[in-house]
């Protein structure tokens, strides 16, 4: 016979785990670590980016206004899971994303104010469900706000130009870097390389 005492201790146990897991997913969606993340200030003035045209090839180096807008403007310009990935820091479900399958060479820009972000370059098949690069087109238009857990909630990963929230870095990507820029579709808009 078994023990009732011993079949309540596995219960409460089992409990434990599955609502320390939802937790865990939860933070993930909301792109919030078991720790509070250090984040570092929100820049509110001028912004230092680089320009890239569509074909990727670099155009130089501005110094421009951060762009604000109302959470009605922001809404106005994008769809609810958009408005809901970039502007509230919310993930898409794996695999649903359009950009997922993307293997075409190209650029990937911010969904919200155009600013470069990727390429195709840098592109890999993860397994994860989302579009994942191994670095940013380059360093100087995206910012990341870390946390203590990084290897398991990863970095935030936010546009510099907008402030939108694209995703989160995690360090179990491939060479050369070693990182995985883990994003959602929603927050991104491919422009294909034309051929030449």
């Amino acid at each position: 016979m078994t023990n009732p005492s011993n079949r309540r201790t596995f219960l409460t146990g089992l409990l434990g785990i599955a609502g320390a897991g939802a937790l865990a997913w939860t933070l993930h969606r909301k792109g919030a670590g078991p720790a509070a993340a250090e984040a570092s200030p929100k820049i509110t003035g001028p912004v230092t980016i680089v320009k890239f045209g569509d074909d990727g090839k670099r155009l130089g180096t501005v110094t421009t206004a951060k762009i604000v807008k109302s959470d009605d403007e922001w809404k106005k310009q994008l769809t609810p899971l958009q408005f809901e990935v970039t502007r509230r820091a919310d993930t898409e479900r794996a695999f649903t994303g359009a950009l997922n399958n993307e293997h075409a060479p190209g650029i990937y820009r911010c969904i919200c104010c155009d600013n470069a972000l990727f390429t195709s370059d840098a592109k890999f098949e993860s397994g994860t469900g989302w579009p994942s690069f191994w670095a940013p087109i380059t360093k100087e238009n995206v910012s990341q706000k870390s946390n203590a857990s990084f290897s398991i909630m990863g970095a935030e990963v936010s546009c510099k130009l907008c402030d939108a929230h694209l995703g989160h870095v995690f360090d179990d990507g491939p060479r050369p870097t070693g990182l995985r820029y883990c994003m959602n579709s929603a927050a991104l808009r491919f422009i294909p390389r034309n051929k030449t």
